[in-house]
């Protein structure tokens, strides 16, 4: 069995985490900005453009696309003595790419941008989480991983609302620049704290595509992928289960988004000890239990009351978001020895984007079907419970 309690890297003696990793971690809260700050500027944009609605949503599409596809090749070719220019060099053109946008003179130019902007934060996040890791303490790396995820998390829920209220006042190109502004921040923060990252062992192009051959690595993968389509396939139809619960009453989604979000950074960040403590295939299916549950308990909150639910949604972006902490953790120990940790993440990261589409498109496949809401929810805790049954026996296996 892998030992997840440890891997190679800088390992200082220290009770509290390197400023390098809170650096990351802005970084990490400047991309989940800019992964779901689109979305709320596609009116604007649409009109900006004088595109449709369906036209401006390609701008997510490319993003998440290029994220997700790209990333991971780009990984896979960066030279093994170049991690921290590497990852300096992502933050870079994520941070170009975000004002390029901004300045983007047409439609299709802002679409190339987009894209760019994917590939960036993709590569920034796998290298930017092995480099957490690598710069930390054996004991604590859980907990910085925690950190990279919490300010993920946190961009999401504090810095899209605030994103999409200044380019209400402002245009829908201020959230693009304060995305810009805060990538550069981080950018000149890791530029003078960021120390020499260890250098990965040289790794042919074909021995790194054979990391998809290790059955572990795609038993950890699969498990993202099947969490993701319950969790952040499940997050797309928040706002008809909660029509569904009111039976037609108008009812915000605001509060019930905000519980999720409060609940992943609440998750993030309180997951970090646990995952130094715990063994990270142990964490991964407590977590996925807690996930399941609560996924369940949605549609039974909801034909009670819809405001019921605000305890299991909460729940629900609390492990929906813990989970990539243990899930990371063991990528980087399975592939210690090979030296190809941050290919891995960056996998790992295209399974949850590919499983929020499959969860998304699923979804509303069934809604066309004329499934009912509560059972769309139910059948998101059944996909929550095969990826915890295929957690334990990938553990016992291992």
């Amino acid at each position: 069995m892998s030992d997840y309690s440890s891997s190679s890297g800088l390992a200082p003696a220290t009770t509290t985490l390197p400023a390098t990793v809170h650096l990351i971690a802005v970084g990490a809260f400047a991309l989940g900005m800019a992964s779901y700050v689109t979305a709320g500027l596609m009116p604007m944009i649409a009109g900006a453009f004088s595109i449709s609605l369906a036209m401006a949503a390609q701008l997510v599409t490319a993003f998440t696309l290029a994220y997700g596809l790209g990333s991971p090749l780009a990984v896979a070719l960066l030279p093994a003595r170049a991690q921290r220019s590497g990852l300096l060099t992502a933050l870079a053109v994520f941070v170009l790419a975000n004002g390029a946008s901004a300045l983007a003179p047409g439609f299709a130019s802002l679409l190339a941008s987009r894209a760019i902007a994917g590939i960036g934060a993709g590569v920034y996040l796998a290298l930017g989480i092995a480099a957490a890791a690598g710069v930390s303490a054996p004991q604590q790396r859980g907990k910085a991983i925690g950190v990279i995820m919490g300010g993920m998390a946190g961009g999401t829920v504090l810095g899209v609302p605030l994103s999409l209220l200044l380019a209400q006042q402002l245009g829908w190109t201020a959230a693009l620049w304060l995305v810009a502004i805060l990538g550069a921040l981080a950018l000149a923060g890791l530029l003078w704290k960021l120390p020499a990252l260890p250098v990965a062992q040289a790794i042919s192009l074909r021995r790194k595509l054979a990391l998809l051959a290790d059955g572990q690595v795609l038993a950890i993968l699969l498990v993202s992928l099947l969490a993701a389509i319950a969790s952040l396939g499940m997050y797309t139809f928040i706002a008809p289960l909660l029509a569904w619960s009111a039976q037609g009453a108008a009812i915000s989604a605001t509060p019930f988004l905000w519980a999720w979000g409060v609940g992943g950074i609440v998750g993030s960040v309180l997951v970090g000890p646990w995952a130094d403590r715990v063994a990270a295939p142990k964490l991964t299916w407590l977590i996925l239990l807690l996930l399941a549950l609560a996924l369940c308990a949605l549609p039974l909150a909801a034909s009670w009351s819809a405001w019921l639910m605000l305890a299991p949604i909460a729940l629900w972006g609390a492990a929906g978001w813990a989970l990539q902490v243990p899930q990371n953790q063991q990528l980087l120990a399975v592939r210690a020895r090979q030296g190809d940790g941050n290919l891995a993440i960056a996998l790992n990261e295209s399974a949850l984007y590919l499983g929020s589409a499959v969860g998304a498109a699923t979804g509303g496949l069934l809604l066309l079907l004329n499934w009912p809401m509560w059972l769309l929810a139910a059948a998101a805790a059944f996909v929550a419970a095969a990826a915890l049954l295929l957690q334990l026996f990938h553990a016992r296996r291992n």
